[in-house]
């Protein structure tokens, strides 16, 4: 409840980063780098390398300072470090402005994983105290852009299980209020692995 509290209140009062404002045309000519990894189109090919294409202006500009900033935001990552370093925050804006105009591929879940994992995203576990995933990132995994919470449709399976753990080990810790600490801390391998291939097949 308390998670869920903290949720509405950042909904209505527009916690978190503010909606980024930059120029899509100059961010695309400074995508050069970031295309070797996610993709020309924003749509990595490779599973544990996040899909960055229609994700929210206000969350890869957070994330982008977080990188930036290292271990004392709460994530900190080798590979991304030295590529933000010298990032600008208008840089970082223009990136987050281009590769949020792109449109996002969609993956499909796992029939089998399905059930489970539409039965977490939707309804969450009242049972394990979870909290549903709509709470945050909508019905279709849409997120919400004035707090800076994510886009998550069609993202990968095995990137979003890695954060997940990630959250869950607190090696990842920047999320508001440790909301996905919490809720991670309460979910199994199995599902993770479940509401991950449910979000991948999410539009």
């Amino acid at each position: 409840m308390k998670n869920l509290i903290s949720i509405i209140i950042c909904s209505l009062f527009v916690c978190g980063s503010a909606i980024a404002k930059g120029d899509a045309t100059a961010g695309k000519q400074k995508s050069a780098t970031c295309s070797a990894c996610h993709g020309m189109d924003g749509n990595s090919t490779v599973p544990q390398w996040p899909k960055i294409a229609g994700q929210k202006q206000s969350y890869i500009v957070q994330q982008l300072m977080d990188f930036k900033v290292g271990e004392k935001s709460g994530r900190h990552n080798d590979t991304m470090y030295p590529i933000v370093a010298m990032l600008s925050k208008q840089d970082m804006e223009d990136l987050a402005a281009y590769f949020s105009s792109l449109p996002g591929s969609i993956g499909a879940a796992s029939p089998k994983l399905a059930a489970r994992g539409k039965a977490l995203y939707r309804g969450g576990d009242l049972e394990n105290k979870i909290t549903a995933c709509t709470a945050c990132h909508g019905p279709t995994g849409q997120g919400i852009e004035t707090a800076a919470y994510p886009r998550l449709a069609g993202q990968h399976p095995d990137y979003i299980v890695q954060q997940l753990k990630a959250f869950k080990s607190k090696e990842r810790a920047n999320d508001l209020n440790a909301i996905m600490r919490d809720i991670s801390a309460k979910l199994s391998d199995d599902d993770m692995l479940a509401v991950a291939s449910y979000i991948n097949g999410l539009h």
